[in-house]
């Protein structure tokens, strides 16, 4: 008698705590699934950031290196000309532009790894560090060229240098149009950044 109460009692417990754990599991399934979701859905819009990164990076660098004119006067001895390679820093600009653009591109695979599987953190960690090194060498690149670029349409009256936009108003056009694409590719970069810490936060 004493063992089948004692039997009862145990079974009883055994399935109270059953009970007591299967709400707790199943909160925990319920939690992972959504942290799953919300890591897919910020993997996809990394995804769609990096495509358009790509695009305004490759912009910016088939720009500045396809400018150059030329003016349709000329003298015995000179022939007025403006090229991107006049100017080291142009020249910075489109090596800079270049290499981000190249890294945007392999790293498009490792951005759709991260959606096929969420939960990865070394694909995350590459990305989010090697897209801080890619702000930075975009940033310099634009913020050098837009130096350049104020000059050429303001000139410094105390360093006498003219500006030359007048004359090469097609040139000065089309870096300016490459230093915009530049400054759109490192925001859309930090951005990316963003997104990647905030997955890598996630993580739990």
């Amino acid at each position: 008698m004493e063992k089948s109460e004692a039997a009862t009692i145990e079974m009883g417990s055994t399935s109270r705590e059953s009970k007591g754990k299967a709400p707790l599991l199943t909160a925990a399934v319920h939690h992972n699934r959504a942290a799953g979701g919300y890591k897919r859905g910020a993997a996809v819009f990394d995804l769609i950031l990096r495509v358009c990164s790509v695009a305004a990076a490759m912009a910016a660098t088939i720009i500045m290196g396809t400018t150059e004119q030329t003016l349709p006067f000329f003298t015995q001895f000179f022939q007025f000309r403006a090229s991107y390679d006049d100017l080291p820093t142009f020249t910075f600009f489109v090596i800079a532009m270049a290499v981000v653009t190249g890294y945007l591109i392999l790293s498009v695979p490792f951005s759709i790894v991260c959606i096929a599987r969420p939960s990865i953190i070394g694909a995350r960690l590459l990305l989010v560090t090697c897209d801080t090194l890619a702000v930075t060498l975009a940033t310099a690149a634009g913020g050098a060229s837009a130096a350049i670029v104020y000059l050429a349409h303001n000139g410094n009256s105390d360093a006498n240098w003219l500006a030359i936009c007048q004359q090469f108003n097609d040139f000065c056009q089309r870096v300016s149009g490459a230093v915009v694409a530049s400054f759109v590719t490192v925001v859309l970069l930090i951005f990316l950044v963003v997104i990647s810490a905030f997955a890598l936060r996630k993580k739990h």
